[in-house]
């Protein structure tokens, strides 16, 4: 079986190798060959560089949809208003942390060479069960609405 393998991956390497016209190639690399000169491969005729089939207009104007003066002194306000300072900056500074870390994780978990399809299975399966447990029925449709507006009365509480 390896044999085989091994027979059939040389064999298409010989025939990547070679050109149409039968002129061998360096061995297959991507930084073996740079491509031509003459080698534009966005390079677009003249019927099609006039024919635009977008317009783009710039216009000017002294007025921005958004007041930035009235913006920062919104802020200022806002923050003036804010008992405890240094506990807002702790939060802030531990959120910046905790997406930086978040995604020291997930650039981690994507090196590791199975694992990120591994966990896309997981995901496959867990929304499988979850469309089959909640969503494929009427009656269990039903459930996950009752579900939901008993999660959303206790984390609001009861305004009535």
């Amino acid at each position: 079986m390896a044999a085989a393998t091994s027979t059939s991956m040389a064999a298409t390497a010989v025939l990547l190798n070679t050109l149409a016209a039968g002129k061998p190639l360096a061995p297959f690399c991507s930084l073996s060959r740079r491509p031509s000169p003459s080698f534009t491969p966005l390079k677009l005729s003249k019927e099609l560089r006039t024919q635009s089939q977008f317009t783009v207009n710039a216009s000017s104007s002294d007025e921005s949809p958004i007041d930035t003066s009235e913006l920062l002194s919104d802020l200022k306000e806002k923050w003036d208003g804010v008992e405890n300072k240094s506990t807002v900056l702790l939060y802030g500074g531990g959120a910046i942390v905790a997406v930086w870390l978040s995604s020291v994780v997930v650039g981690a978990v994507n090196a590791v060479p199975l694992l990120p399809k591994i966990l896309e299975l997981v995901g496959l399966g867990y929304t499988g069960w979850f469309v089959y447990r909640y969503l494929l029925f009427k009656s269990s449709r039903r459930e996950l609405a009752a579900d939901i507006e008993a999660l959303k009365k206790k984390i609001a509480g009861n305004i009535e």
